[in-house]
């Protein structure tokens, strides 16, 4: 009997980063670059990567089944399934979900056809799918407010909306991704999803649409798709679709092109388009693994872990966007779905794993101490630390704010006269200072009117 490490319930392995940079104490910048998964049993000859989605999981038995009918003993097991698309409505041609490089290219190659594009979702893919399109109409549907809802307030939004008519800068010369994959055999083409796109998925990517036309992004705000028409059904409407001037605003004139798919909002506005892209979250891929298995799931559908990243079944461990926590969690971290999280949970995951085998004791990572993530949206390096977006805070809190138009962006949640969390889009060089006064807790009552002015250096100030 041999310990096993699911890797996920695909037909392709994981993305492994590399290299890393230490940004602070709780984050981390990595690249990413594509290598075959025989590089990575070359480099690990204890590593065995098998080319098989899971089939059935009997945990009483601790055998996996794979969908070639293999059965696999295991000690241990760590589930790495990941998650799939939220998409707005299944088996339309026109919609589109994108969760891997396979579902990346897919769209590039529908994008370089398309004149309108309906981007539907508020998160971190519409975001960024939004600012890089190119060469056609884009309509953007959120169900919020503001745009990013999930990673800002509607002060940063609106930080960053002139960026959508702004000149993109030139893309970088060399983009490096490293992804672990497997040779495309029989039953390649049956739309399983492979690992999560990495942080830097569209570098290196055209998105660029066929028509010569500026950048036009309309916003539709505060509404979501009602239901998704194809040409034939919207005819029989008899009735007009929206029309969109390139300067991104909407118009009372009917829409006088014909589209292949429509899309029926719930502001009442019908607009038509080439491509709908379902940018709408994701669930847990756990289907595999709960039939006929007594594992405690989440709210959000995930496999529950403990504080060692164990689920309620014995020996199976999950790690990732397929599990979701279940310990009382730091006062300054959450659980969100990122590809740092994942990469976290994973290494967690493996050293619980080996201490348990072990009969060691282990403590909490530190990571899971101070949320933090790096990204860029827009061009602009953001950085959210702790309760960011005052998440779970009540009423009870303050914010301040720093902006400085089309440079930097610095929010700070305060309560009881502490740092609490942190947003900060471009290079403030407060990132690290910030993650310090959040994690120490130190009373900043008497600093409160200098901490944002930038004729302080509070770096020297809290050295």
């Amino acid at each position: 009997m041999a310990t096993a490490s699911l890797a996920g319930s695909c037909k392709r392995g994981g993305k492994v980063s590399y290299p890393v940079s230490q940004v602070l104490r709780t984050l981390e910048e990595f690249d990413v670059e594509e290598q075959t998964s025989g590089a990575l049993q070359s480099q690990y000859p204890n590593i065995k990567v098998v080319h098989s989605a899971v089939k059935e999981l009997k945990a009483d038995e601790q055998t996996l089944i794979t969908e070639d009918g293999t059965q696999y003993r295991y000690e241990q097991l760590c589930v790495c399934a990941g998650a799939r698309p939220r998409l707005i409505v299944e088996g339309n041609p026109y919609v589109l979900g994108i969760r891997d490089t396979d579902s990346a290219r897919t769209f590039q190659q529908h994008l370089a056809r398309a004149r309108r594009v309906l981007v539907v979702g508020n998160g971190g893919i519409a975001l960024e799918l939004v600012y890089e399109m190119e060469s056609c109409e884009v309509v953007w549907a959120i169900k919020d407010k503001s745009i990013g809802n999930a990673y800002f307030d509607a002060g940063a939004a609106e930080f960053l909306i002139p960026q959508l008519k702004a000149e993109k800068p030139p893309p970088p010369l060399t983009c490096k991704r490293m992804k672990y994959t497997t040779d495309r055999g029989a039953g390649w083409e049956d739309g399983r999803l492979g690992s999560a796109l990495g942080p830097d998925w569209h570098e290196g990517m055209n998105l660029r649409a066929a028509h010569e036309i500026s950048r036009c992004v309309h916003i539709e705000a505060e509404c979501e798709v009602r239901r998704v028409l194809l040409h034939q059904e919207f005819m029989a409407l008899n009735v007009s679709a929206s029309f969109v001037h390139e300067e991104g605003k909407d118009s009372a004139t009917s829409d006088p092109v014909e589209w292949p798919v429509y899309a029926e909002l719930t502001s009442g506005k019908i607009f038509g388009c080439d491509l709908i892209v379902s940018a709408t979250g994701v669930f847990p891929n756990v289907e595999p693994f709960v039939s006929g298995n007594n594992f405690t799931l989440g709210e959000d559908g995930g496999l529950k872990v403990d504080d060692h990243m164990r689920t309620s079944v014995r020996d199976v461990y999950a790690a990732g966007d397929v599990c979701t926590a279940g310990w009382t969690p730091s006062p300054h971290w959450q659980q969100m779905r990122l590809w740092t999280q994942a990469r976290q949970m994973g290494w967690y995951a493996a050293k619980c794993m080996a201490a348990d085998r072990l009969g060691e004791t282990i403590e909490m990572d530190f990571c899971f101490e101070l949320f933090a993530h790096v990204t860029k949206f827009f061009n602009y390096k953001v950085i959210l630390l702790g309760k960011y977006n005052a998440q779970g805070l009540g009423t009870d809190h303050e914010l301040l704010l720093r902006c400085t138009k089309g440079r930097e962006y610095v929010k700070v949640v305060m309560q009881g006269g502490r740092m609490m969390g942190a947003v900060l889009l471009g290079e403030t060089d407060l990132e690290e200072t910030f993650e310090n006064l959040i994690l120490n807790q130190m009373d900043l009552s008497s600093f409160r009117e200098d901490l944002l002015d930038p004729n302080v250096d509070i770096e020297d100030y809290f050295d």
